[in-house]
């Protein structure tokens, strides 16, 4: 018989992952919510077309994008990145029309064939994305930029990553810096591999990022952008640079972090590990991205991506424990049906009384009950055999002091309340408090 395994390029996001995740997650959400960003949702597919306009000129939809024609004949890709989808459907719904601009947070998995943006094995993966649509203004990146480094300093990777920056050009600077781009490296092709070579008429940006040591030292010497930028381009790299300074965040400008993509302007950043210069954080401005989709203008647009996945490995090997909020005040241990009939209702009416309360309603060992009692950290252990059923009184074990108590069935709930403390019951009911009004 064959093994069953999960696909090679793909992960499984175990409880424990998730644990990680869920606690990502909630920061982000609450420093997103309190900078007026809210929640938006895309369908996982997206038609090939849009993309195709989107990303011409490029090998992407090659390499990157998963793309398939349906039984109707219809061409559809599986989402690659948020800010193309963002984009769509805030024209879709007329967004524009609203007060500008508008910030959006998008959470969940994506799809790529290429390991550029994520651990080198996966190819699904998992991201929060940040967006601001509908205004141009350099602040609104410094804003991105000092939303993730306070994340990422809060969690405890404070010291552990850097600000990476430079300016993008626009439309009109980028042929411009490209010859220079392919003068610098004419006399040098001979130092470049067929590849990059071939790189150099097409896309010489790719030369800036290559992984091969001789072509990284050479990408340190090319020329840099700035130098090429006009009066518009210049003015917003250096109000960019200012409101940094004025909120004390360092940055290191490196004129090799580039983005392949030819509808970046402005500016591109980064946050990332100073150790391997792994990336946790990339953002950037794509005002051009509208026009390539097909639409009349530009759309001014920036945004940020999170990896996910790397900083829940890098939280992992660094010992950072999350607090688990699921904790269980009351752990019913049942043995036999007439227990099972016992502690079904009355494990229900401890939930209902907001006591956090499990029960072991299945049919293991007394041993492997308590042994599970123990692993999720129960601090009261109730044991309901058949004697206890009949005779209505329950041994009830503090798992904290080692002590154990007889108490009578009809007394047990608010023994448990009397121990734990009122002010620690769990009284939170999505249900209650956030609903406004009833149908």
């Amino acid at each position: 018989m064959n093994e069953i395994k999960r696909v090679i390029w793909m992960r499984d996001f175990l409880p424990d992952d998730h644990r990680f995740f869920t606690f990502l997650k909630k920061v982000y959400r609450h420093e997103l919510r309190k900078n007026w960003y809210r929640r938006i949702s895309t369908p996982l597919l997206e038609y090939t077309s849009t993309l195709e306009k989107v990303y011409a000129g490029t090998d992407i939809m090659k390499k990157t994008v998963y793309s398939f024609v349906d039984d109707d004949g219809v061409a559809l890709s599986l989402r690659s990145d948020a800010a193309v989808w963002v984009l769509r459907a805030y024209v879709d719904a007329n967004m524009s029309e609203e007060i500008q601009p508008i910030h959006f947070y998008h959470i969940d998995r994506y799809f790529r064939k290429d390991s550029l943006w994520v651990e080198s094995w996966l190819k699904q993966f998992y991201t929060i994305w940040g967006e601001v649509i509908g205004e141009q203004d350099p602040i609104l990146d410094v804003q991105q930029i000092y939303i993730n480094y306070k994340i990422l300093s809060s969690i405890g990777l404070d010291g552990k990553y850097e600000l990476v920056i430079n300016s993008f050009w626009n439309k009109k600077e980028i042929e411009k810096y490209k010859e220079e781009l392919r003068n610098f490296y004419e006399n040098k092709k001979h130092l470049l591999s067929p590849e990059s070579i071939e790189n150099l008429e097409k896309n010489p940006f790719m030369l800036l990022v290559s992984s091969l040591e001789d072509e990284q030292i050479l990408a340190r010497q090319a020329p840099s952008a700035v130098k090429f930028l006009k009066k518009e381009s210049k003015e917003y790299y250096t109000k960019m640079k200012k409101y940094l300074d004025i909120l004390w965040i360092p940055y290191r400008e490196d004129h090799t972090l580039v983005h392949l993509l030819q509808y970046y302007n402005n500016s591109v950043w980064k946050l990332a590990l100073k150790d391997t210069g792994k990336n946790l954080v990339v953002g950037g401005r794509y005002d051009m991205m509208a026009e390539k989709m097909g639409y009349e203008q530009e759309i001014p647009a920036s945004g940020f991506t999170v990896r996910i996945e790397r900083i829940i490995k890098i939280l992992k090997e660094n010992n950072i424990n999350i607090k688990s909020k699921d904790r269980i005040d009351l752990y019913f241990v049942q043995l036999g049906d007439e227990a099972k009939e016992i502690v079904l209702p009355l494990s229900l009416e401890a939930r209902a009384k907001w006591i956090n309360t499990l029960s072991s309603l299945w049919t293991p060992s007394l041993k492997e009950q308590m042994l599970k009692a123990q692993r999720i950290g129960a601090k009261f252990v109730v044991i309901v055999g058949v004697m206890e059923a009949r005779s209505g009184k329950f041994q009830v074990r503090n798992m904290e002091a080692g002590t154990q108590a007889e108490i009578k069935k009809e007394e047990l709930i608010e023994y448990i309340i009397e121990k734990i403390g009122k002010e620690k019951l769990d009284f939170y009911d999505p249900a209650k408090e956030l609903l406004i009004g009833k149908a």
